[in-house]
């Protein structure tokens, strides 16, 4: 791995969509035990899941990891705490605000 150069992989993987009450979910799962690192990119191939409401689905598919540059894995790092920060600023609760 370059201080610059990109590279991709290809891995298949599961992808398993929940739409039920008691979850609300999408995963994907390399099966060949790929791990994803900061600034690293992942492209799942094929049609999007859907899963009606009661439903888990779970399918195989293939995936493109476009692996992170040592410079944009650093960057991701360091300014990765800033673009935390602003996810905190939304509530996914239920309370209605006035």
């Amino acid at each position: 791995m370059g201080i610059l150069k990109r590279r991709k992989e290809t891995a298949p993987c599961t992808v398993e969509v929940s739409h039920r009450f008691e979850s609300l979910h999408a995963h994907v799962r390399f099966d060949n035990g790929a791990v994803i690192f900061p600034g690293d990119e992942v492209l799942v191939h094929g049609a999007p899941v859907m899963a009606a409401y009661g439903e888990v689905v779970s399918e195989e598919r293939m995936a493109t990891i476009t692996r992170a540059s040592l410079l944009e894995r650093a960057w991701t790092r360091l300014t990765g705490d800033l673009e935390f920060m602003e996810l905190c600023e939304f509530s996914f609760s239920e309370e209605t605000r006035l």
